[in-house]
């Protein structure tokens, strides 16, 4: 009896055990999480591509580890994530680029994968770092080259290039204009009076080989054009764009106001024409050569009787037609004017645009409006000492000493001499300041900084960022440099304030401080390098001690 119930005790425990390893099966393959790299053994430097793999349900929320947690390697590249979707679940892909500087072999540690709640672990893999081999035997070693003095590159030819093919432009432009204004007013004193002009266009379509070649159609559409254009300079100016009947009904008009006596069987014989020129052009009506000779010689007698039957002007017809000439003439003249200077500004506005395209948008734009930083930079720079024991550095232009250092009281407390160029306010400023302490007292150059940044937001300077380090020059002459940025209020515009970028070194050699600032704005890319060069050249005159 013991036996049985013991039996059935493990029996009980076997199915707790399957049925838990079932719901843990279940549980693991709802979500899989797996982890690869591409290769265990790189050189110094060389990249891994570290994966890992998940697979879920579409609804689950998966989180992928962030920022440096595969120490001691190092990741270099965080790669977007790739999506795959098979049936109602979906795989997500993230790689990363791993690297490390050192050789030996490093393990990549577990990584931490979370799905909605639950978090998963992936396998931690080894990895070697190869050194690069270098056979000193074959590789051929040289002694270091001597530094070589470089010219400055004058980029005056462009700027002479630019203003050429500009003016070149716009000379083109202008006489293209010219050369259209000419044509048309040539082709103005070529035109005949009106009676004239009809009647030599008519025989121009009798040369013509319109007929000869059945081409009625086109016969048509050119005599009455003729006389139409003859009855809109002389008789009604909407002649050319009415309708047959619009233009018949016109004329009729100017008969029953007695503006012009036309004789009732010309309107008629027109009007017959006319609608026959209509049936063949839209109608594809079909005529004989004969009829269309006689509806020549018709509209021929019609423009003579036409011209028979216009009135001569009288004296006030006439002085109001000059009248209306005299302004039509003015009007014209200041269509003209505007459309050479729309041109004239499209043209340059073109050129702009091409050298722009050609040159760069800010090159294009120094050379032609200027600029002030630009032509700094470009000049030819000066290397002075200035104070008492004296800084060394390179600048645009010569630095001015300050008599009255109230004017720059920025940094002027304390110090005895003070030499400027430009103003906070401007695109650069600099200043170079020294005065001397008593022999064997200590300076605390974070006091003095400190006292500086303090003097710097009384005169103007707002949301003001810090960092400072230490800084030497080239001989060895210790101190510390504070940098970053601040807004100042523009000196044209009270309402207006640009972001400047600061350079402030402080020295203390036995018996003196100096003090080195450079303001630039700071989207001014010219007051940028120059800000750069002074620094690189600042030297100091190094007190020598009894």
């Amino acid at each position: 009896m013991n036996n049985k119930k013991l039996r059935f005790r493990v029996f009980e425990l076997r199915l707790a055990l399957l049925l838990c390893a079932s719901l843990l099966c279940f549980f693991s393959g709802s979500s899989q999480v797996k982890s690869s790299i591409d290769t265990t053994s790189i050189r110094i430097g060389e990249e891994i591509r570290y994966s890992i793999s998940v697979d879920a349900d579409t609804s689950s929320i998966v989180t992928f580890p962030e920022g440096q947690s595969f120490l001691p390697l190092e990741v270099i590249e965080f790669y977007s994530i790739d999506t795959t979707f098979q049936q109602a679940k979906i795989r997500l892909i993230k790689k990363y680029g791993l690297t490390q500087f050192d050789s030996g072999k490093y393990v990549i540690p577990r990584q931490a994968i979370k799905i909605n709640e639950n978090v998963f672990y992936t396998d931690s893999l080894l990895v070697e770092v190869a050194n690069v081999v270098v056979d000193t035997t074959k590789q051929k070693m040289f002694d270091i080259k001597a530094p070589i003095d470089v010219p400055p590159v004058k980029r005056e030819w462009l700027h002479y290039l630019l203003w050429i093919v500009l003016i070149l432009l716009v000379i083109s432009g202008i006489v293209f204009l010219l050369i259209q204004r000419k044509k048309k007013i040539g082709e103005a004193k070529r035109q005949l009076p009106p009676y004239e002009e009809a009647l030599v266009a008519l025989q121009t379509l009798d040369s013509s080989e319109y007929l000869k070649n059945n081409q009625v159609k086109d016969y048509y559409s050119t005599l009455t054009e003729i006389v139409k254009r003859y009855l809109d300079r002389e008789v009604d100016e909407a002649a050319l764009e009415s309708t047959t009947d619009e233009l018949i009904d016109r004329l009729k008009l100017h008969k029953d106001s007695g503006h012009l006596d036309f004789d009732q069987e010309t309107i008629l014989k027109l009007n017959r024409i006319l609608k026959r020129a209509d049936l063949i052009k839209f109608a594809k009506m079909q005529m004989e050569s004969h009829q269309a000779q006689v509806d020549r010689k018709d509209i021929e007698n019609i423009i003579n009787e036409t011209h028979e039957v216009i009135p001569e002007p009288t004296e006030e017809e006439l002085l109001q037609d000059a009248l209306y000439q005299e302004q039509f003439l003015r009007k014209k003249k200041k269509k003209k004017r505007i459309f050479i200077l729309a041109s004239l500004v499209s043209l340059i506005l073109v050129g702009y645009g091409i050298l722009s395209f050609v040159f760069g948008i800010q090159t294009v734009k120094d050379t032609v409006f200027g600029n002030y930083t630009k032509s700094l930079s470009e000049a030819t720079w000066i290397k002075s000492e200035y104070g008492s024991p004296a800084i060394i550095l390179e600048t645009p232009e010569v630095l001015v000493r300050e008599i009255d250092t109230i004017s720059h009281a920025i940094l002027s407390k304390g110090l005895e001499e003070v030499f400027t160029f430009g103003n906070i306010q401007n695109k650069l400023f600099i200043l170079v300041g020294s005065s001397k302490v008593s022999e064997g007292q200590q300076v605390n150059l974070e006091a003095v900084l400190e006292e500086k940044l303090v003097l710097l937001e009384t005169n103007g300077a707002t949301n003001l960022i810090v960092k400072n380090e230490p800084f030497s020059t080239e001989k060895g002459v210790t101190g510390i440099r504070a940098f970053g940025e601040f807004n100042i209020q523009v000196a044209d515009n009270k309402f207006k304030k640009e972001k400047s970028d600061y350079e402030l070194l402080l020295f203390a050699q036995d018996g003196a401080i100096q003090v080195v600032l450079i303001v630039n704005e700071k989207d001014d890319l010219f007051a940028q390098k120059i800000k750069e060069r002074i620094l690189k050249s600042v030297e100091l005159e190094i007190i020598k001690k009894q």
